[in-house]
C-alpha cells in the first residue's frame, strides 16, 4: 500500500492598512452632530489607521463640498453684512456675494492647506483622537494641546506643523481678497483665531460632542 501525503493549506485573508483606512473613513463620513452637521475629522476608533494622502484630500473635499458647509458660510456671510464687516464689499447682493465668496474661500484654503496638503508634505494625520479616558484635567488638557501637536503616520505624537503653519497660510491668502482697509493685521489674527478656534473645538470633542452624534460606528479592528 501506498502512502499518500495529505498536503493542508491556510488561507488568511486580512485587510490592508490602506483599506482599513478606508472603511474607517466611510464611518466618519456619517458622523454628524444632531445628524446633519458635519463632524469628520474625529475618529473614535481605539486605534485608527493612519491616512495616505489621497485619503487626506478625499476627506477634505468631503467636507468643503457638504451641504452644510454652504449654509454655515452663507449664515455666517449674512452676519458680517448685517454689522457692515468689510464695508469695502457694500451692501446689497453684491456685497453679500463678496462676503460669501471671502468666507468660502477661507473654508476651502483653511481646510486643504491645515487637513491636506501640509499633512500629506508632512506625514501627519489631521484627525481629533477622540481619547474619552482620564481625569476631567487631564482630558482637558489633552484637548487644548491637539491645537499645537498632532498624530504622525507613523502614529507618534508630534508638533502639528500642519495646523499651526496652515492656520497663517490660510490668513496670508485671505489677505489677497479682502478689501484694503480690512487687510492691517489680518495673517496674524486670523492664524492665532483659528489655532484658538481648534482648541476650542478639541474641548467640544472631548466632553459635548460625541454625546450629540448618534450611530457611531466603531470598530477594534486588527492593523495587519
Amino acid at each position: 500500500m501506498l502512502s499518500v501525503a495529505t498536503t493542508v493549506t491556510e488561507v488568511r485573508v486580512e485587510m490592508t492598512q490602506v483599506e482599513v483606512a478606508e472603511e474607517q473613513i466611510k464611518d466618519q463620513e456619517k458622523q454628524r452632530v444632531f445628524g446633519f452637521i458635519p463632524n469628520f475629522y474625529v475618529t473614535y476608533e481605539p486605534d485608527p489607521a493612519p491616512l495616505i494622502a489621497r485619503q487626506k484630500f478625499q476627506l477634505a473635499w468631503r467636507s468643503v463640498i457638504d451641504p452644510f458647509t454652504f449654509v454655515a458660510v452663507g449664515f455666517l456671510a449674512g452676519i458680517q453684512q448685517a454689522s457692515d464687516q468689510f464695508g469695502a464689499y457694500g451692501q446689497g447682493a453684491e456685497g453679500y456675494g463678496k462676503r460669501y465668496g471671502a468666507a468660502y474661500g477661507n473654508v476651502v484654503a483653511s481646510t486643504f492647506i491645515g487637513s491636506a496638503i501640509l499633512p500629506s508634505l508632512f506625514k501627519q494625520d489631521p484627525r481629533y483622537f477622540y481619547k474619552g479616558t482620564g481625569s476631567v484635567k487631564s482630558r482637558t488638557l489633552y484637548a487644548l494641546a491637539n491645537a499645537v501637536i498632532c498624530k504622525g503616520d507613523n502614529k507618534k505624537w508630534q508638533f502639528n506643523y500642519s495646523e499651526v503653519i496652515g492656520a497663517f497660510a490660510t490668513g496670508a491668502i485671505s489677505y489677497t481678497y479682502y478689501p484694503q482697509g480690512d487687510r492691517h493685521g489680518v495673517i496674524w489674527e486670523n492664524g492665532l483665531i483659528k489655532l484658538g478656534e481648534s482648541a476650542v473645538a478639541g474641548v467640544f470633542q472631548e466632553f459635548v460632542i460625541r454625546k450629540l452624534t448618534p450611530h457611531l460606528q466603531t470598530h477594534a479592528k486588527t492593523q495587519p
